[in-house]
């Protein structure tokens, strides 16, 4: 066996394991693994794989042990052009080799397991780290609890599960049980009673209603504040997909849709990164409180949402659908609106002539506001409020909401009331996508502290608003110039409905109608984003 180590370099000549009459000489960098075929007549391009690419390797020998051979397999998922579309995509590469230069089989184990661990170890040094955003990795060995609905999207995750998610996992070296959701609020009595110190992270294969449902099941456990830190992880399965499309996209990524989304956040997810991510406490007219990561919608959005179940079969087409036939019958929503303008957005925000609202840089007025999640003095025990209440600060009890007033007192001075009460769309987002066709919040990031606040007024036609959401696709709808769309960066709001039936929406999921209000805390949870 010949080895040599400069600058770090571990080199080594083995037997390609698919063809025992190719030999290939291998490189193994600080940054980079080379392949070259050698022959006796010349030696081959090299092929060269960045470790950045790798989510493991693996030595072994095979169980009968009746041959002093042992293998090694290294596995990448580069990202490669597409075979019939423009853009680029992770795709498995996967590299194996025969050790069999020592008559010890045990000789050639070690050396195959050294080869191995160094690929891991280099491999965890070459971490892609997202810009202005707190990491930590995970510390592996870890157990991954895998929550799978089998109904989600087009009823395909099991399948997606077994064609890719597994295998990735194996590669990747990271033990996990799946376990299947059979009904509503499932997963969230699964975690709400798991022992959490048994399991390094929980992951969801499905849409986003399933992490919604994980998030308030951590949330609901007495042990809250322990429990929120849990490390979490989605991939997609559903037919929104909206978390996992807004990683894909903070990743920096070329845009990808279904299985190709499906392997990029399943790299992601093998190379065990972990982000803080803000979560929103959403308090309704009854006293119920909800922590969404996402959205919430009220008018043409949440409609849309909604209705367009009939459509599920459709995938992430059933949005599209669902807009058509909404926009057919346009409809106006009443009620009213205010808002805390996040720090830095606006320090003024005043009233115009035509009633739209504009910011000033003269006088500010926001000047101690303060966000809960990072005062130790919040951190109380979290408990469950059965009686309805109107003041909403009262359920449930745990992480203070110190922005909201109660729900029956007027908004304080340093709140902007919008004085339009005609509206289209009420739409809060807190990630970048709302669907993987969606890029609603271009300049959002997991862990920026703020609401991306969205209305669009009355008065708008059929034709703008389908201009507005087919610019949405890319992001453009923010400097569409389009005067009936409003944007802003808030830390908190409210929403009053005046008509006594509708729909609203908190993550995608439809909940009690009435007024509602909102705050941000800034990374409240944790988030597997590699």
């Amino acid at each position: 066996m010949k080895t040599a180590e400069p600058m770090n370099t571990l080199y080594g000549e083995f037997t390609a394991t698919g063809n025992r009459k190719v030999r290939c000489a291998v490189s193994l960098t600080d940054r980079e693994f080379i392949v070259q075929r050698l022959s006796a007549i010349h030696v081959g391009r090299q092929r060269v794989l960045l470790l950045k690419d790798c989510i493991g390797s693996r030595a072994y020998r095979e169980d009968d042990n009746s041959h002093r051979t042992a293998y090694l397999e290294v596995y990448f998922y580069p990202l490669k052009r597409r075979w019939m579309s423009s853009g680029l995509s992770r795709q498995r590469v996967e590299h194996c080799f025969r050790i069999s230069e020592f008559q010890d089989p045990r000789a050639n184990l070690e050396e195959a397991e050294k080869w191995a661990r160094t690929v891991r170890e280099r491999c965890s040094r070459q971490q892609n780290i997202g810009d202005g955003l707190q990491m930590s990795e995970l510390t592996r060995p870890y157990r991954m609890m895998l929550l799978v609905n089998p109904q989600s999207g087009k009823g395909q995750a099991l399948a997606l599960y077994n064609n890719h998610i597994q295998r990735m996992l194996n590669e990747a070296g990271v033990p996990h049980t799946i376990l299947i959701t059979e009904h509503q609020n499932h997963a969230r009595e699964l975690v709400r009673e798991a022992d959490l110190s048994q399991w390094g992270a929980v992951v969801i294969l499905s849409g986003d209603g399933l992490l919604f449902e994980v998030i308030n099941g951590l949330l609901d456990r007495s042990d809250w504040e322990d429990a929120i830190r849990t490390p979490l992880g989605i991939l997609p399965g559903g037919s929104g997909n909206a978390l996992a499309t807004s990683i894909h996209h903070y990743s920096g990524a070329s845009v990808v849709s279904t299985e190709e989304l499906l392997i990029s956040c399943g790299f992601l997810l093998c190379k065990g990164l972990v982000s803080r991510m803000d979560l929103v406490s959403v308090h309704l007219f009854s006293g119920t409180r909800l922590f969404s990561f996402l959205s919430l919608a009220w008018g043409f959005v949440a409609d849309v949402d909604i209705e367009s179940e009939k459509y599920r079969h459709a995938g992430a087409a059933r949005f599209t659908l669902g807009t058509l036939v909404r926009l057919a019958s346009l409809r106006i929503y009443k009620g009213k609106l205010a808002y805390l303008p996040a720090m830095g957005d606006c320090k003024q925000v005043r009233s115009t002539r035509n009633g739209t609202l504009r910011c000033s840089t003269d006088s500010p007025i926001l000047n101690s506001l303060h966000n809960s999640c990072h005062s130790n003095n919040s951190l109380k025990a979290m408990r469950t409020e059965h009686t309805p209440s109107r003041n909403a600060n009262k359920a449930p009890m745990g992480l203070s909401d110190s922005l909201l007033p109660p729900m029956d007192v007027p908004p304080p001075s340093n709140w902007v009331v919008v004085p339009e009460e005609d509206f289209v769309l009420v739409l809060a987002v807190y990630q970048s996508h709302l669907a993987e066709d969606l890029l609603a919040a271009p300049d959002a990031t997991l862990d920026d502290g703020v609401i991306h606040l969205f209305y669009v007024k009355a008065g708008i036609s059929r034709a703008a608003l389908l201009k507005l959401f087919l610019a949405m696709e890319k992001g453009a709808h923010v400097d569409s110039g389009c005067t009936h769309m409003v944007h802003t960066k808030v830390q908190a709001l409210r929403l009053e409905p005046y008509s006594p039936k509708g729909i609203i929406t908190v993550d995608g999921e439809v909940v009690e109608y009435g007024a509602v209000q909102a705050e941000v805390h800034r990374g409240l949870a944790r988030l597997i984003y590699g």
